[in-house]
């Protein structure tokens, strides 16, 4: 009987650990990767297209003066951008949506309950490299880097949905480039021995290499170039206008396909790789 007691507890630890390590994955693989990535490029068109509809509008970027409500003798400042993400991702992060690993804030939270309806979400990620993002270099880029390149000069007035569309594109940038955990995850299965030789050798450099395909990024660089064509067409009654990628004025596309381009030339794909490697090195702590 004793000897059964202490079984019975065992087997149970070692069927809830090998469905941590094994369920996960039946639902995760390079196939499943690929669709999600190719899907969010549509996304991240779309949402590109709605946030180009405005003009830059500066002064939704420029600090403003908040007054003494941070205490006695300091003083909040912060811009109209800023508390507008903040308190959007909070309404959303109290219904729910940072409960799946596929979304992270830019912005921490500390939520005791949610208004949504309980789901138990498969976690596919290691639980010690869970906590990968970069997301700090992805706000840098599009608001220095991007936005000025999205956006004509120019103030309607209209801050509050100009800022809405740059929340739009932050969350499918930060959802797609943070997704990187789940590739580098993938990998790791496929080829666990090579991977873990690299991970406890710390070599950065090795693990880049063999994560990088320069001709499968081009791939990658060209079709959402192609989609920024074609889903940024102007449509009239007897079809779209005709325009093409090479278009020296681009006047004709809701979005300029080479933005794009360089999008995920300089900092899409770099970001995603740099999260891999990330990922990778906690993948045995």
């Amino acid at each position: 009987m004793a000897a059964r007691a202490i079984y019975a507890p065992l087997v149970c630890t070692a069927a809830l650990l090998l469905a941590f390590v094994v369920s996960p994955s039946a639902g995760l693989s390079l196939d499943t990767v690929r669709e999600f990535l190719t899907r969010e490029e549509d996304t991240i068109v779309f949402s590109l297209i709605e946030r180009a509809r405005y003009p830059l509008n500066r002064p939704a970027y420029d600090p403003i003066h908040l007054g003494d409500g941070a205490g006695p003798g300091r003083r909040l400042n912060a811009s109209f951008a800023e508390l507008f993400i903040r308190e959007s991702e909070a309404v959303q992060s109290k219904a729910g949506r940072y409960q799946s690993l596929q979304e992270i804030p830019f912005f921490a939270y500390r939520v005791p309950f949610t208004l949504a309806p309980p789901y138990n979400f498969t976690r596919e990620l290691y639980p010690a490299a869970a906590f990968v993002n970069v997301n700090d270099a992805i706000w840098s880029m599009y608001f220095n880097e991007l936005l000025p390149l999205l956006a004509k000069n120019g103030d309607d007035g209209n801050y509050a949905v100009t800022v809405d569309s740059d929340l739009a594109c932050l969350q499918v940038l930060s959802r797609r480039i943070n997704y990187g955990r789940y590739v580098a995850e993938v990998k790791f299965r496929g080829d666990q021995q090579t991977y873990t030789s690299l991970i406890q050798a710390k070599d950065r450099d090795s693990l880049m290499k063999l994560l990088t395909s320069e001709a499968q990024e081009d791939v990658v660089k060209r079709r959402i170039e192609k989609k920024a064509t074609v889903f940024g067409q102007s449509i009239t009654s007897d079809g779209p206008i005709k325009t093409g990628v090479n278009n020296s004025s681009g006047t004709n596309f809701k979005v300029d396909p080479s933005v794009v381009y360089k999008l995920y030339d300089q900092w899409v794909i770099p970001l995603t790789k740099q999260v891999e490697v990330e990922y990778l090195l906690h993948r045995l702590d």
